[in-house]
């Protein structure tokens, strides 16, 4: 069993996410429950457990102030943590880059259940928990910068500098992340997600299977249908849809 704590203030929405756990994903374990930030910093001390169910706005704060006065006690965070949001746009944002689950209000039990899985691989790693600290470090900057991105492989979670990334590339439902100075990465994401965060950080789809950091470009050859020479030496191809708009970037530059 996984144990778990779940910290909301609404007693009916507790209720009903109990029942959608012993439903759907009875190999977890409600062991605690809490319905503020001060009695959700003590449960969670208390009891341990392996997951926390956090819901973002409560009475008396947030689920963020509950995380960061865990750091500040504990020193570290040993829990996985999925958050409960009813909207949040940003917080939304934050967790994507950070890679931490979260469950929309009302609960779907299909994207339960998915979060349940990535929870039970997650377990059989040995997760340092270095994502929650980079999500509190982009909550307290509240900007929509967000240089680093948590990166969730085979073997656990990884911290990259966002301008490290050179390019990005599509395997199937995977994505390869080439990042400078390091082996590449294989994430069970797919390149569109990656595309949606990353496009304003200066990287640019130029093809259905590429998402290139065009700081890392080198050359663009019109030549043999077109292709681009990134900073690894890597050919790659531009889509014909998407050479006009990179020629009008590349003129931006």
């Amino acid at each position: 069993m996984i144990t778990a704590v779940l910290v909301d203030d609404d007693k009916n929405l507790r209720d009903g996410m109990k029942g959608l756990l012993v439903r759907f994903a009875p190999n977890i374990k409600i062991i605690g429950e809490a319905d503020s930030v001060e009695t959700g910093i003590e449960t969670i001390s208390k009891l341990k457990p392996q997951v926390v169910f956090l819901d973002i706005q409560l009475n008396d704060g947030t689920g963020f102030d509950i995380l960061e006065q865990l750091a500040l006690k504990n020193g570290t965070i040993k829990s996985n943590i999925v958050f409960i949001t009813a909207h949040e746009q940003y917080a939304i944002k934050a967790f994507r880059f950070s890679a931490l689950d979260f469950l929309l209000k009302p609960v779907d039990p299909d994207d339960l259940q998915k979060v349940i899985l990535k929870i039970e691989a997650v377990l059989e790693k040995n997760n340092n928990y270095d994502h929650i600290d980079l999500l509190l470090e982009n909550i307290r900057r509240k900007v929509d910068n967000f240089k680093r991105i948590a990166l969730s492989t085979s073997d656990g979670i990884h911290l990259f500098e966002i301008n490290d990334i050179i390019r990005c590339e599509s395997e199937d439902n995977y994505t390869r992340f080439h990042i400078k100075n390091t082996k590449s990465v294989l994430i069970s994401k797919t390149l569109k997600e990656y595309e949606e965060l990353l496009t304003e950080h200066g990287f640019e789809r130029i093809h259905q299977s590429h998402l290139i950091n065009l700081a890392y470009l080198k050359s663009y050859i019109k030549k043999d249908g077109g292709y681009v020479v990134m900073a690894d030496n890597s050919n790659l191809p531009i889509s014909q849809r998407k050479k006009e708009r990179l020629q009008e970037i590349l003129k931006t530059i």
